[in-house]
């Protein structure tokens, strides 16, 4: 769940843990709905980087730090190895089909509920 100013906005979402998971995330697929997500969950806050090499759907990289407030969002671009990543260290992302943040109001300071992100950010 994204906490918007305008509401909540609820995801279907896959988690990318493990290295394995998180190597692969969206690659290869051509189609995701738009209530369809995957976050990655990573072991420590820092700078996390992506790229879009091998990954033929355009897509939002939403950066979520430990609290579960969103610090910076970034497009990505079919098929690109340049290098995304913010200035700000997070420690999740969630990658959601292009334009969604927008549609959905998704910005900068919300808040994003999930189960490993309250875990983490010591909500119950």
């Amino acid at each position: 769940v994204v906490q918007t100013e305008t509401g909540e906005r609820r995801f279907s979402i896959e988690i990318a843990e493990t290295d394995q998971q998180r190597s692969a995330g969206l690659m290869f697929r051509t189609d995701m709905p738009d209530d369809r997500g995957m976050l990655f969950v990573f072991p420590r806050t820092t700078r996390h980087s992506f790229w879009m090499m091998n990954t033929p759907m355009p897509l939002d990289l939403v950066f979520i730090d430990e609290k579960g407030i969103i610090v910076a969002i970034r497009w990505g671009q079919p098929f690109s190895a340049a290098s995304i990543q913010p200035l700000t260290p997070s420690r999740f992302v969630l990658e959601l089909k292009a334009g969604t943040a927008q549609k959905a109001g998704i910005r900068e300071g919300d808040r994003v509920r999930h189960p490993r992100i309250d875990e983490i950010a010591g909500d119950e």
